[in-house]
């Protein structure tokens, strides 16, 4: 699946995405209930001191004594009491909601970021097993956006919008309540004013979700220049591309800028109008107000109250009017988290999996078919037989499908036709897990992590003992490089293990390859990018390596593999040549004897 091509059409199935957050939601609903709990008081809060207007202007202004009856006593509060007690309540009611909103973000902040930590971990556990094919067609900066950035989004940001929601919604209801209290003539003008403000979010919401998957995709496409930018440093440098770089990198972010002006455009002209709608609908309560004020229908306290709660409701409502665009952006991250979810290994274990133990006779090909594009072949109808403890080496020209062919060993790759099988046993037959416990691999360019040496030796299996890892060391020749390492095994080796040389890096591969003690062992070109005295010892560990195994050898330089029990000449897919290094020398006009002495020719040139 090539996630860039992805647009995220169940972002705008509403019921669709909440049924896929709920299961995530639901761990934490009582925090959340919570939370909502407490944006309700806060939001009813604001309307106090509109509310406080009204007695204050009526009566602490008026200079007038309230009285009232209960249970046909009669009451007198005075202006002077009433002076002293409302700006009180103001200052009190205004550190409650201080108080109710810490909480309120608090709690916010930890249900939201431990339901992005789940989304987060759930996906990184897709994506480790994933298939390789999965990561050939998408970049890492797509990958990055879509495991890391769209989940913090979307489940960050559906919690702390609809905390807002629910805070601005009754803080907008508690508004609305002090308006009907103070006049309920003017109140329904103001509310008929506010429903026509809300026209213009309703108008552009599917402008706004098309907006913000764009501009996803090319966060994507800028994480992934970064990315090259630093892994490929010095191939930047050695051929002067920094120009070329900076380039694309320039063109993508433009392009997030044009999206962001685009969607700028689109929203923006919301505000604009807003205020206008608004300030028709001020400019009629005044009018109305000031004729009910004179009809002796409302009091100049009322009217003021319900001016300023008319005045305040516009924050609420503009936060309302922000959060629905902002809702937009999270549905579609939502849906592009979820749509990832949906994706389905192509690589998996059949129902009826078992385990694999061990190679007791043989490997067959046989009638195995593969392709990476439909309709266009790398490995055609090849049969092949590799005897237990075998060592075949496979060479042919470059695309030809040399390490194709080993890769679909582990199933990396799963065939078109034929079959692959371990014992005569089908290799998708087995669980995956000890299919691939069974294979120990050497590549080219070797993969260590940020760890220690110990830590990268032991990832070939974690159960080993003391002996077995001391061992792996000696047969890979690596105790002369771990005594000169100020820490020896505890070593951190740091990022992609670039403190040692390539050498170092490759031993430390054939160690960790060694240590898994598999009777399958895979050398796809281990030794292609070393100097000779690095190649030598490397070759020692190899041949330590290959006792007692099965093993494919996949080499560029001939010379290392004149040795081979077999050699399988693989030509555009197809096995063209089988036989010892003197029997296919023997062959006239043959395919391996023209790559040798072709080879042969080179290094003769090469030294005059």
């Amino acid at each position: 699946m090539k996630l860039n091509s992805t647009q995220a059409k169940n972002s705008f199935k509403y019921g669709w995405l909440m049924s896929r957050i709920w299961p995530y939601i639901k761990p934490y609903w009582f925090r959340i209930l919570l939370t909502f709990m407490v944006a309700i008081p806060l939001g009813l809060l604001d309307g106090v001191t509109a509310f406080a207007l009204k007695p204050f202007m009526d009566y602490v202004v008026g200079k007038q004594d309230w009285v009232f009856h209960i249970f046909s006593h009669e009451y007198t509060l005075t202006w002077q009491l009433f002076a002293f007690l409302i700006p009180f309540l103001v200052v009190a009611f205004a550190a409650v909601q201080g108080l109710l909103r810490y909480l309120n973000e608090y709690l916010s902040a930890w249900t939201s970021q431990h339901i992005t930590n789940d989304v987060k971990i759930d996906l990184f556990h897709k994506l480790i097993y994933m298939h390789p094919q999965f990561f050939d067609e998408n970049s890492s900066g797509v990958i990055i956006q879509r495991y890391m950035n769209d989940p913090q989004t979307a489940s960050a940001g559906i919690i702390d919008q609809i905390k807002t929601i629910t805070t601005s919604l009754f803080g907008a209801l508690g508004l609305i309540a002090v308006m009907l209290y103070s006049s309920w003539r003017l109140a329904i003008v103001g509310v008929l004013v506010l429903n026509v403000a809300f026209l213009p979010v309703a108008l552009i919401r599917k402008r706004i979700k098309s907006a913000s998957n764009k501009n996803m995709v090319i966060g994507g496409n800028i994480t992934t220049n970064i990315n090259e930018t630093y892994s490929g440093n010095k191939v930047m440098a050695a051929y002067g591309l920094q120009e070329r770089q900076e380039k694309d990198f320039v063109t993508q972010v433009w392009n997030s800028f044009d999206v962001n002006m685009s969607l700028t455009k689109r929203a923006g002209w919301m505000s604009p109008i807003m205020y206008l709608i608004a300030s028709v609908g001020i400019a009629l309560v005044l009018a109305y107000g000031t004729h009910l004020i004179n009809s002796g229908i409302m009091t100049a306290g009322s009217f003021a109250s319900f001016v300023t709660s008319l005045l305040l409701l516009y924050k609420p409502v503009k936060t309302l009017g922000n959060t629905l665009t902002n809702i937009q952006n999270i549905f579609v991250a939502m849906g592009r988290v979820f749509e990832l979810f949906d994706v389905k290994p192509e690589i998996t274990d059949a129902p009826d999996a078992i385990e694999m133990k061990s190679l007791d006779r043989d490997i067959k090909f046989e009638n195995v078919e593969f392709e990476y594009v439909k309709d266009v072949p790398v490995i055609k109808n090849l049969n092949l037989t590799v005897n237990k403890n075998e060592t075949l080496a496979i060479v042919g020209n470059s695309g030809g499908g040399k390490s194709t062919l080993v890769n679909l060993l582990p199933r990396f790759y799963d065939i078109k036709s034929g079959s692959i099988k371990f014992d005569d046993v089908d290799i998708r037959k087995f669980t995956l897990d000890s299919l691939r416990r069974n294979i120990s691999m050497v590549f080219q360019d070797n993969f260590l992590y940020s760890g220690t040496i110990k830590e990268n030796i032991l990832m070939g299996n974690a159960n080993a003992t003391e002996e077995d890892l001391n061992n792996a060391i000696e047969y890979a020749h690596l105790q002369d490089v771990i005594a000169e390492l100020p820490d020896g095994l505890e070593t951190m080796l740091g990022e992609r293990g670039l403190t040692l040389s390539g050498g170092q890096r490759q031993r430390v591969a054939i160690a960790r390859a060694m240590i898994r003690k598999a009777p399958i062992v895979i050398l796809d070109e281990a030794t292609s990018a070393l100097d000779n005295e690095s190649e030598a010892l490397v070759q020692k560990a190899i041949d330590n390596l290959m006792q007692n195994r099965t093993v494919f050898i996949i080499a560029h330089r001939l010379s290392t593999i004149k040795n081979a029990d077999r050699i399988a000449v693989i030509n555009e897919g197809e096995l063209v040549e089988l036989g010892t290094h003197d029997e296919l020398m023997a062959i006239e006009k043959g395919s391996y004897k023209a790559l040798y002495e072709m080879q042969f020719r080179s290094q003769e040139e090469a030294v005059k």
